[in-house]
């Protein structure tokens, strides 16, 4: 028998970072991603957001890839917003995505942050927020190309 763990911090965003996702509504997109999460086998742990962006913090199992999980994650629910007329503005999904690995220790914190996404954004714009996201994780940023997506 094998034992493997993978928590991954996700985060994406609207088409042009649109504020499309309904907050009246939000819970039920957040209950489709669990869904589409528990069909792959996943372990989720927080979903959350803003009308422009969602936060995801899951552990995948051996045999699905980050890439992979969110390919199917996007898709599906951009299908469904779409024909859903509770998001009527919703276009798609901003073609980049932001996830990061965590270990388990770390799972109260990242739970909590996701939690607080209503709070914190009150003083931390999402370009902010993402641009320091993946900055703290490591990554280099090309700026003319962050946040930006083909018409």
């Amino acid at each position: 028998m094998s034992y493997t763990t993978s928590y991954y911090h996700i985060v994406f965003r609207t088409y042009r970072s649109e504020p499309t996702i309904v907050e009246e509504h939000e819970r039920e997109l957040y209950a489709y991603i669990y869904g589409i999460a528990k069909n792959l086998r996943c372990v989720t742990y927080r979903i959350g957001g803003m009308p422009d962006h969602i936060h995801i913090f899951v552990s995948l199992p051996s045999n699905l890839s980050l890439a992979t999980f969110v390919q199917r994650v996007k898709t599906e629910t951009s299908k469904w917003l779409k024909a859903n007329p509770h998001f009527p503005d919703f276009r798609g999904w901003g073609r980049e995505y932001a996830g990061f690995s965590y270990s388990y220790r770390d799972k109260d914190k990242i739970v909590n942050y996701i939690k607080r996404q209503k709070e914190h954004h009150k003083g931390t714009a999402f370009p902010k927020e993402y641009h320091d996201f993946v900055d703290d994780n490591g990554v280099v940023i090309d700026e003319r190309y962050f946040l930006q997506d083909d018409e």
